[in-house]
């Protein structure tokens, strides 16, 4: 039977066979059916003969309050650094085996867990899952980067524009008309006889008669001569921003051996592209 061994032992003792050209899941976050958070990835089991990657080890501590299972590779999918199980419910993982770090596992032993485990008459009729050779197939990714600009836009403070009043004194004139009363007397000639004596009208001897004029009383309203509105007007100009970015590419020849930047075939320790496919049983 070929033998599961875990990924971080390969890595201890044996890099020279599997090089750089691998994925590592060790560290990444894991979902569930409905992209539901269920803890993490813990590692991975790879298989001794071929050096492929067939289980993620999985903590489902999001479900369960800790229980690390083993999840066929083949379900998964990556995305950066997420591992998405579209298909794995809680279910599911409540059938399978807890993950023992001590024990020995076998790829034809686990596999024939795992089929019974995802058609558990504990798991729902429409949440069973009929496992196939190829759900236990991993790629081996290798991940080219390349840089991209990214220009973002800030508003900043371009202008102030402040708007005030003041106060200004100027003299006005008004003209007004006014009327003033004046006394005017008459006299006018008598020759009337009359029994009244002299001094009988004593104390009447005089009379008086109001003059009145106008005065100009003068007063101030106030009244609003203008409106002022401060508006915006929004201008676009296009900037140019130069930068230098840069991009990764992998140096590959016609055959799929890995070169260098002169087209030399590169082997580690003596060990060629040729010994690491077949190592891997391509």
């Amino acid at each position: 039977m070929s033998q599961l061994i875990r990924l971080k032992d390969i890595q201890s003792n044996h890099r020279d066979l599997i090089g750089d050209d691998y994925f590592d899941p060790t560290g990444k976050n894991a979902y569930g059916a409905g992209e539901e958070k269920i803890g993490n990835v813990e590692g991975a089991l790879v298989e001794e003969a071929t050096a492929r990657i067939r289980y993620l080890i999985v903590d489902a501590g999001g479900w369960f309050s800790s229980k690390e299972v083993l999840v066929p590779a083949g379900l998964a999918r990556i995305v950066g650094d997420d591992v998405f199980f579209d298909s794995l419910t809680k279910a599911q993982v409540e059938a399978m085996e807890e993950y023992d770090h001590d024990y020995n596992y076998s790829y034809e032993e686990q596999t024939k867990k795992d089929r019974a485990a995802f058609v558990a008459d504990t798991v729902p009729e429409q949440e069973r899952v009929e496992l196939k050779e190829d759900y236990y197939n991993a790629p081996n990714m290798l991940e080219l980067l390349e840089e991209r600009l990214t220009v973002n836009k800030d508003r900043i403070v371009a202008g102030l524009v402040s708007v005030g009043k003041h106060v200004v004194t100027e003299d006005r004139k008004v003209d007004v008309d006014l009327e003033e009363e004046h006394a005017h007397i008459e006299r006018t000639d008598v020759n009337r006889r009359t029994d009244r004596k002299i001094g009988d009208d004593a104390g009447a001897d005089s009379i008086q008669v109001e003059l009145e004029a106008e005065r100009a009383r003068v007063g101030k309203e106030t009244y609003v001569t203008e409106e002022i509105n401060v508006g915006k007007t929004t201008e676009h100009h296009t900037q140019t921003i130069h930068e230098t970015i840069q991009r990764e590419e992998l140096d590959v020849d016609h055959d799929g051996n890995v070169v260098d930047r002169e087209g030399n075939i590169v082997n580690r320790d003596d060990i060629t592209a040729d010994d690491v496919r077949a190592a891997r049983g391509k």
